[in-house]
């Protein structure tokens, strides 16, 4: 006696193929609207509370798809990248050196204080639809 659910599944492997067609996103997203393109570049300024990883995401997901996001997400970015990596050559200090450890402590807590007060006041003025350049700015990306 065969089984007939055996004899489908063998038939089955010998038939091709067709190849699976899957339903996505398109390759190109939509551009930003006015709104939504100030709200990202407002979110990539608070990012700068953080350091600079949160501007980074931004104008790598967001740099096509809204001019005033691209400006201001590498204006931040340009802003929070070296002082985050003082901060942290700081607080890896602060541990390896405990002769002075406190002194990096403080260090790493002035620069944090530093990025929140400008990070703060650029996204204010971005918020309110005008662009921000910070005094201090090595604009290390182009």
């Amino acid at each position: 006696m065969v089984n007939s659910a055996r004899g489908n599944d063998a038939d089955r492997a010998q038939e091709p193929r067709e190849p699976v067609q899957y339903q996505g996103v398109p390759a190109n997203a939509p551009p930003l609207t006015a709104s939504e393109d100030r709200q990202w570049a407002f979110m990539a300024h608070c990012g700068g509370i953080l350091g600079f990883v949160p501007a980074l995401v931004i104008y790598i997901v967001f740099r096509d798809r809204g001019p005033f996001t691209a400006q201001e997400s590498k204006e931040a970015l340009n802003f929070t990248l070296p002082p985050t990596i003082l901060a942290a050559l700081a607080n890896i200090l602060a541990l390896a050196v405990p002769s002075e450890g406190s002194l990096f402590a403080i260090l790493a807590v002035a620069l944090w204080i530093f990025l929140t007060v400008y990070s703060v006041v650029a996204a204010i003025a971005v918020n309110r639809g005008r662009p921000y350049r910070y005094l201090l700015n090595l604009r290390l990306i182009r």
